[in-house]
């Protein structure tokens, strides 16, 4: 079985700022310049993908995009990612993992705008996840910010010990 060490070093990833590790393997050649100004008030990529790389204990941190994001499951423990509404409706999850008969998903779709967040667990049997995410318009780091902590709480306050994990 192959260990955290092994894809870290062989995909060549590198720390992310919201928790684990990760390297962008494609970004459209394409862009949309958005011109109404409505979402993004500059020109996107029309898409783009990063491998991301959770080990046992880490966590990507509760944040939110402009963007839609696809997560695909490649190897390792299952991963359960939370979506809080970033408008109305209310929180939800999937998880990510090869067990398709006990619920997991190969993939799952996070909307534009909704906090998400996952944390891989700490005594998993692989002692990583590791996914692909790609995102459409296309990734920028202006796009992205982390939540906080009070503000979701206070929406959420039935899921305040899974806010406070994750961030």
């Amino acid at each position: 079985m192959k260990r955290a060490e092994f894809w870290r070093e062989h995909l060549q990833l590198v720390r992310h700022p919201e928790g684990g590790w990760f390297r962008e393997t494609w970004r459209t050649a394409e862009s949309f310049p958005f011109s109404d100004g409505s979402t993004f008030t500059s020109p996107r990529s029309c898409a783009t993908a990063i491998y991301y790389l959770l080990e046992a204990g880490d966590r990507s941190a509760l944040h939110r995009i402009r963007s839609e994001e696809l997560w695909l499951w490649h190897a390792g423990d299952p991963l359960k990612v939370s979506v809080f509404p970033g408008g109305e409706g209310t929180p939800s999850s999937f998880t990510l993992g090869p067990d398709l008969q006990n619920g997991n998903k190969l993939q799952g779709v996070v909307a534009a705008g909704d906090w998400f967040g996952a944390a891989a667990p700490s005594r998993g049997r692989s002692g990583y996840t590791l996914v692909s995410c790609v995102v459409a318009p296309g990734f920028e780091f202006r796009d992205f910010s982390f939540a906080k902590r009070d503000e979701l709480t206070a929406r959420f306050p039935l899921h305040r010990a899974i806010i406070e994990n994750l961030t």
